[in-house]
């Protein structure tokens, strides 16, 4: 009997899982949505129900078959705790949420957020570990003395499916991880004044987590002992979806946010302190993230205001010429800035070359354009130099890969789907526990990409004067950003 592996991707607003064959095919997707809580710059989730959330799609697609493997992945970043059972002992802090800023804006100010970018290669950002704990800390202490472990989504999972209290490497690198030691830093939590919340972390077990169900009393249909393992998280479970592996090669995530991420042999410290380095199973393999800010978000604003749909954004990609007669498009719409490849939080979005005669479509292809322009920003900073994966729902649209890769100047691998980040965790379970449970599976077939994308001569002459132009177009804006009253 073949054995079937089941990756679950618990992310921010969707629960995801899917059963693997052994040759790496998808036999079955569920998929189940998840709410987000709270009001103004507080985002909360209501741990039970991502809980539940997590054991309905996993049940699901087992299908009353018990999978030889469960491996999970999911949103990065935020805090959630729980007390000695495993219970929440208030909503978690979500990866968006923003009440930590002002500590982050004084540490900024004072020096420290760029004293331990040298130390880590991580900025800080409100919604990473470091700063909620100092923020909950400070003002919710009654809080933190009930909770027993502080931790990240994907681990409060594998706690309460297996009891295993635990953290990966990649959960564990933002901000907390030493890069040098791998393991948590003194320096950063005396920083942060948490060197008192130290035993709240759970234990870093490399090179990934593993339990085992304890069947009915997590309310699971999983059988009790099955081996669930526990990371990496979402950004690195999708490189390694998509066979990203080597030095200088990377992903494009093409999703609500641009997440660019190139592997490196080396953490950068010095320079602007921008982005992350996350860890992974190999000391002198790094993970090299500049997530940015812009992304689909920004052309679900365009397609709004031109009242146009995402199934016709193909359709206006082909019915326009490179370049939208003139029309570009800066596309930092966020409220809160940029924070890759440069941090701005007065970035913001701009048309130009409009006239009379612009259409909708016009608008629509220079956001795409602006997007991809943005895309390369990031991976040339983070070192692009091999191979490119690219993956996330902008991936759907084949016009618009085709203007990534002209503007990229080199093949797109589209991910094999579905769920690149589930079949990551698969992978690397397998890779780190494999042998000792007697499973295996061809990394080369799990990982070969849908198709690849070329770029097209003509595409690469047109793009690489637009993009000097844009990079142009963003100089400028930057100093009239702070030029403005009020600035």
């Amino acid at each position: 009997m073949c054995a079937v592996f089941v990756g679950l991707d618990m992310g921010t607003s969707v629960a995801k899982a899917v059963a693997f064959a052994e040759d790496g095919t998808a036999q079955r997707v569920e998929s189940v949505p998840v709410s987000l809580g709270g009001s103004g710059d507080r985002v909360e989730q209501d741990v039970e129900e991502v809980v539940r959330a997590a054991v309905r799609v996993i049940d699901a697609v087992a299908d009353g078959a018990p999978p030889a493997l469960v491996a999970m992945t999911g949103q990065g970043d935020g805090l959630w705790l729980v007390d000695e059972a495993g219970r929440p002992v208030r909503p978690a802090l979500s990866w968006m949420d923003g009440r930590a800023g002002g500590l982050v804006a004084d540490w900024m100010a004072d020096g420290t957020a760029l004293q331990l970018f040298r130390h880590t290669g991580n900025v800080l950002f409100p919604g990473s570990p470091g700063p909620l704990l100092a923020w909950l800390d400070r003002n919710e202490p009654g809080t933190l003395d009930a909770t027993a472990t502080a931790a990240c989504c994907k681990d409060i999972l594998h706690l309460r499916l297996t009891g295993e209290r635990s953290t990966d490497l990649s959960d564990a690198s933002v901000p907390f991880l030493d890069p040098t030691s791998r393991a948590y830093s003194p320096q950063v939590l005396e920083a942060l004044g948490i060197e008192h919340r130290a035993d709240l972390l759970p234990p870093v077990r490399t090179p990934v987590p593993l339990g085992r169900a304890l069947g009915g009393r997590t309310r699971s249909a999983l059988r009790a002992g099955t081996p669930v393992s526990s990371g990496p998280y979402d950004l690195p479970a999708c490189a390694l979806g998509a066979g990203i592996i080597e030095p200088g090669d990377g992903l494009l995530i093409i999703g609500t946010t641009l997440a660019c991420e190139v592997v490196t042999e080396h953490v950068v410290r010095d320079g602007d302190p921008v982005g992350f380095h996350l860890a992974t199973d190999r000391a002198d393999r790094h993970l090299r993230a500049l997530p940015a800010m812009t992304g689909t978000v920004a052309l679900d604003w365009v397609l709004g205001i031109t009242g146009s749909t995402h199934e016709q954004v193909s359709g206006m990609l082909d019915e326009t010429s490179r370049g939208a007669r003139g029309v570009a498009a800066l596309p930092y719409l966020s409220p809160s800035g940029e924070r890759v490849p440069f941090v701005d939080p007065r970035a913001r979005a701009e048309f130009t070359g409009l006239d009379l005669r612009a259409t909708r479509a016009e608008l629509v292809r220079a956001m795409c354009e602006a997007i991809a322009f943005a895309a390369r920003h990031c991976l040339e900073a983070a070192g692009l130099t091999g191979a490119l994966g690219v993956c996330g729902g902008g991936a759907r649209s084949l016009p618009w890969l085709q203007v990534f890769a002209d503007v990229l100047g080199r093949p797109l691998r589209v991910a094999r789907g579905p769920e690149p980040g589930a079949r990551g965790a698969v992978l690397a379970a397998l890779d780190a526990h494999g042998r000792d449970l007697g499973l295996g599976a061809d990394t080369t077939e799990w990982t070969k990409p849908e198709l690849v994308v070329d770029p097209t001569p003509e595409g690469m002459a047109s793009y690489e004067e637009a993009y000097a132009n844009y990079l142009y177009r963003v100089e400028a804006a930057r100093t009239r950003w702070h030029e403005a009253p009020g600035a």
